[in-house]
């Protein structure tokens, strides 16, 4: 593979890339290039984060090392899973055993706990040197990145060392890359403004984008809503479970679930049937979408590719009916073996049923 072959692999599916032309001369330079992303296990694993973990086997394939964080400390100062650092470790083993499932290949992946990186002193100097390179109202704001408000910091401290932590992650691994969901983006830009001021490389920022819940966007009342708050209330989420497809939801649930999602007929923004198309299952190569449909109303039709799929949508040629079943069958199936393989182990199921009835209370 080609250094424009690898690019066009990796900026499949991406929101941006900070910056191209960096990614470009690194990839020139023939070095072999160090990546990661880093997850909190904070609970149940929904179809939006199988965007990211595409986004890993592409960069995989494109010859980048990848490593993942397991951010349990993270989590904890995040008051995740009520602080448990024990069932927060469990749900970080679930997560990666979702990912290999998937087909993210492991053994070529350095899977890595934040307990590791807690227990050296030259990690928590680096935490310490990232809070003295930057003022208390830029790290207020990058709060967004853990899913909190600035003013959270008011009652409890911990939460703006998450900030220089996530920070810290990248330097203490001497990365070229950090992956992560737009709602990283702060702690990414933070990373990069800091690097010269301690000596560090200035990582490439490669953002995927948040899938948005079934409820869509366009039902928000965005009106007074600044840019974080609205991709918070219209994203796909583990704790509004109604909006949130699951990959150990049975096949009959997730049809039930595409079958009620926002999908209004020719509508192409914020549309979260037509996102999971897009970023799910158009993003597997060589990947197509039957259309099953009785002859009165045009026949079966397949689509081989997502921008066909879209335009036919737009045109009004496809019912939104007929996307969301053909829609529920391709994702069912991509599921099918994450589902198997989290059922055929014990401490998973348990797992799952016990976070379940955490987010129903």
């Amino acid at each position: 593979m080609n250094v424009d072959e690898k690019l066009n692999l990796i900026r499949i599916n991406t929101e941006e890339i900070v910056t191209l032309e960096e990614l470009k001369k690194k990839l020139e330079e023939g070095n072999r290039l160090k990546g990661y992303i880093g997850f909190e296990p904070s609970g149940l694993f929904h179809i939006g984060w199988l965007i990211w973990a595409q986004k890993v086997k592409d960069l995989i394939e494109a010859g980048v090392d990848m490593s993942i964080l397991v951010a349990t400390w993270h989590a904890w100062i995040n008051d995740k899973l009520g602080g448990d650092l024990e069932k927060i470790r469990l749900a970080g083993e679930y997560a990666i055993e979702v990912l290999n499932s998937y087909g993210v290949d492991v053994s070529k992946v350095k899977v890595v706990y934040a307990e590791e990186f807690v227990k050296d002193p030259n990690y928590w100097a680096l935490v310490i040197k990232v809070a003295k390179s930057t003022s208390l109202a830029r790290m207020k704001r990058a709060l967004t990145i853990m899913g909190r408000k600035a003013e959270e910091a008011e009652l409890d401290t911990s939460k703006l060392i998450y900030p220089a932590m996530q920070v810290a992650d990248i330097f203490y691994q001497d990365l070229d890359i950090a992956l992560g969901g737009t709602d990283q983006r702060k702690a990414h830009m933070l990373a990069r403004d800091v690097a010269d001021k301690l000596g560090k490389k200035k990582i490439v920022a490669i953002h995927t984008p948040l899938l948005v819940g079934l409820q869509g966007g366009q039902r928000m009342n965005v009106q007074g809503m600044d840019e974080d708050d609205y991709l918070a209330s219209i994203k796909m989420s583990k704790s509004k479970p109604e909006t949130a497809i699951f990959v150990h939801d049975p096949p009959e649930l997730v049809e039930a679930k595409l079958r009620s999602a926002y999908c209004p007929k020719g509508v192409i923004e914020d549309n979260p049937v037509l996102q999971i198309n897009k970023y799910i299952i158009f993003a597997n190569k060589g990947a197509t979408l039957k259309v099953e449909r009785d002859v009165k109303y045009g026949g079966d039709i397949e689509f081989k590719t997502y921008e066909e799929l879209e335009r036919t949508f737009a045109e009004g040629k496809l019912h939104p009916l007929d996307l969301k079943l053909a829609t529920a069958r391709r994702l069912n199936e991509i599921l099918d073996p994450i589902r198997k393989s989290l059922y055929s182990k014990t401490k998973y199921e348990s797992l799952i049923s016990d976070l379940e009835k955490s987010v129903s209370r």
